[in-house]
């Protein structure tokens, strides 16, 4: 009996590997982050988180851009999330603030972490259905988990901004971090940098304001981080704001 000839190998173009690589890259940002918070160097550990949100918001773009879109990227940039921003931030955050508290702080990283992952949930979810949920294009809905990676490590934004005069309790510390933890599963709007409009004519002003934040990360990374966070956070009450003022009553 004649063998029928097998089918050539599918061939794919490596280009299209790369966003998956970013991701790669972004998790092994966010695990090196670890590392550098066992060893005391936060200053390096809150950078790294810097450098793997960044590499969150490329990879989906790149994937676009090449159009290699796929579910297995979808699934390997959840994943990726959850580690960066789930569970690298709220170590770094116990380690450094919350060892006083040890019963007290663990439980806040658990809670963190599962907000986390309930937030990455809901929104892999949203973002498939057509009905249900509305998609998060214009704003997202709750915190979305790269923010609040950043938004949660505001207290040792403070302390370090202010030569550690300033040194919350690790009470408030775990509450801060539970806070957030809430919003992100929270149906509070908050802002989408990503869809937000300007005139051309003011295109030029606000390449010039990124420059001067820019700067400011590099010559005041804490005060700026500290502001940025402040800034989000009344970005979010507005909108919260908003909404219940175009709620009807009665």
């Amino acid at each position: 009996m004649a063998r029928r000839p097998s089918a050539p190998p599918r061939e794919l173009l490596l280009l299209k590997l790369l966003p998956n690589f970013v991701s790669i890259l972004a998790l092994c940002s966010g695990l090196t982050a670890i590392r550098y918070g066992i060893a005391g160097n936060f200053t390096l550990a809150v950078l790294l988180i810097g450098v793997a949100a960044a590499l969150d918001g490329l990879d989906g773009r790149l994937a676009r851009m090449l159009k290699s879109e796929s579910a297995i990227g979808a699934e390997l940039d959840s994943l990726c999330d959850f580690v960066n921003f789930g569970v690298t931030p709220a170590l770094i955050l116990y380690m450094w603030g919350l060892r006083p508290e040890t019963s007290l702080g663990w439980i806040a990283v658990l809670v963190y972490a599962v907000c986390c992952m309930l937030r990455l949930a809901r929104f892999n979810v949203g973002s498939r259905n057509t009905v249900g949920e509305p998609a998060e294009k214009t704003v997202f809905i709750g915190v979305p988990s790269p923010a609040g990676a950043m938004l949660v490590l505001s207290p040792l934004y403070l302390s370090f901004a202010t030569d550690r005069v300033v040194h919350l309790p690790p009470v408030l510390v775990a509450a801060w971090m539970v806070g957030i933890g809430a919003l992100m599963i929270s149906k509070v709007r908050t802002p989408s940098l990503k869809r937000i409009t300007i005139a051309t004519d003011y295109a030029r002003y606000v390449l010039v304001g990124s420059v001067v934040i820019v700067a400011a990360l590099l010559t005041y990374p804490w005060t700026t981080l500290l502001t940025l966070c402040l800034a989000y956070l009344a970005g979010v009450l507005w909108l919260a704001l908003r909404s219940l003022r175009k709620t009807p009553v009665g």
